[in-house]
């Protein structure tokens, strides 16, 4: 006797099979769609106008629209990665503010805020503190500050557009604003892995990995 399935039999194995694969996709897109709430508003701050040359997203020099929308991108990523690891926030929304800076400003905020007289490529100012507002009230995140002359040299040294780098240093923060943090091994290696699996989402290769 044959072990090979009767035709009929195969023919329903190989439907459940593919009926299976439809709902997991139905179920990702769902996962997706559920991460993306709630909203996050992204205020945009270009404190120094260089960024747009320097990031040359057209090829020519950024348009600050265009760098705007990806600015937006990002954060809502850096978002949705969190909520997939069942961060619990505001039912309502969340706001919070990106400012592309320079070496001067973060330098004089690192040095007054983290008492650190040197500048340093991302500083997150979080409103929240590990404290949890209601979640029926829209919540303020905080600001993500970034400084041009620092983010460009490590571009530079890690063999990476500029762009790609932003894009890492942007989950990065929003992920302290959300409460994340690296001060231990643990909770180090649990924001890296978020980090790289937004980035990965955005076709970003993982910034821990050097060649």
């Amino acid at each position: 006797m044959s072990d090979r399935p009767r035709s009929g039999a195969g023919r329903k194995t190989a439907a459940k099979k593919a009926a299976a694969k439809v709902a997991w996709a139905k179920a990702g897109r769902k996962a997706v769609k559920a991460a993306a709430k709630p909203a996050l508003k992204v205020d945009v701050i270009l404190e120094d106008p260089a960024w747009l040359k320097a990031l040359a997203l057209n090829g020519e020099g950024a348009d600050e629209a265009l760098l705007t929308r990806r600015l937006r991108l990002w954060a809502r990523r850096a978002l949705a990665i969190a909520v997939a690891d069942r961060w619990k926030g505001s039912a309502v929304g969340l706001d919070c503010c990106v400012v592309l800076s320079s070496d001067a400003k973060v330098r004089r905020l690192n040095r007054d805020y983290r008492g650190k007289d040197k500048p340093t490529n991302v500083l997150s100012f979080a409103a929240l503190d590990g404290g949890k507002p209601p979640r029926n009230q829209a919540w303020p995140l905080g600001d993500i500050i970034l400084a041009l002359g620092t983010c460009r040299k490590e571009a530079r040294a890690q063999r990476k557009s500029l762009e790609q780098h932003l894009a890492h240093l942007v989950i990065h923060g929003v992920l302290h604003l959300l409460g994340y943090d690296h001060d231990m091994d643990a909770k180090a290696e649990r924001m890296e892995g978020l980090e790289i699996a937004a980035l990965k989402r955005l076709g970003i290769d993982n910034p821990y990995v050097t060649t």
